[in-house]
């Protein structure tokens, strides 16, 4: 059950922004629970391709959301947020970009986003919650005491990605990356389901020529919390 009296800092935008490395360091400093909301629809995604449900069959797609099994654990400064799926750590599969275009047809169906929907929502708990995702300020927490937009240009969020892919041993074009962060943010701006936006309270930080630090800071800042 969730605690509708626990504070929220919601930090929305795309893929490559900063959100991960920032919802983890601000979640540890302030000592709060951690939700990565997007790992929900690759979870989704990567539990029904596990058990031979298509991506199209939308009953089974929500069943699937309405028992999964996850559990989010905080990592060392610089590493993502390890992630469970029944008991399995699958962080490394649903990093992938595969993954992330598998999760990407699945967010889009709305009878899945509604199933997810409470379950995110539970995460609100004392001392209070940061929520890493692209609709949290707008649908999942609109009555968030703070709201993050973190976005980048996506050239810098391709090299970013292209970076973090390199030095875990994966060979990948930046052009091809580019061409994906692109894609991706068009589908994202332009679905049905929440279509991704800032809150109209939110405040928009623009993290282009900013050191994460510097990101930081300014999230604390927006949060009261300097």
């Amino acid at each position: 059950m969730a605690d509708p009296q626990a504070p929220v800092i919601t930090v929305d935008g795309p893929g490559g922004a900063g959100k991960g490395t920032i919802t983890q360091m601000l979640a540890r400093q302030l000592g709060w629970h951690l939700l990565d909301s997007g790992a929900l629809y690759r979870l989704t995604a990567l539990a029904a391709l596990r058990r031979g449900v298509s991506l199209e069959d939308v009953d089974r797609l929500v069943e699937v959301a309405a028992a999964l099994d996850v559990a989010f654990e905080p990592t060392a400064p610089g590493e993502p947020v390890r992630v469970f799926l029944e008991g399995e750590d699958v962080t490394s599969e649903v990093r992938t970009e595969a993954c992330g275009d598998n999760a990407s047809q699945v967010a889009v169906i709305q009878p899945v986003r509604d199933a997810l929907l409470q379950r995110q929502r539970d995460f609100q708990q004392a001392p209070g919650l940061v929520a890493d995702g692209r609709d949290m300020g707008t649908v999942v927490f609109p009555e968030a005491d703070t709201k993050i937009f973190l976005t980048a240009s996506a050239e810098v969020r391709a090299e970013r990605r292209y970076r973090q892919l390199k030095d875990a041993g994966v060979d990948v074009n930046i052009e091809t990356l580019l061409e994906e962060i692109r894609a991706r943010d068009e589908r994202d701006m332009n679905r049905s389901a929440a279509p991704l936006r800032p809150a109209e309270d939110a405040q928009v930080i623009d993290s282009t020529g900013l050191s994460i630090e510097e990101v930081l800071d300014r999230v604390m800042a927006a949060a009261g919390q300097t």
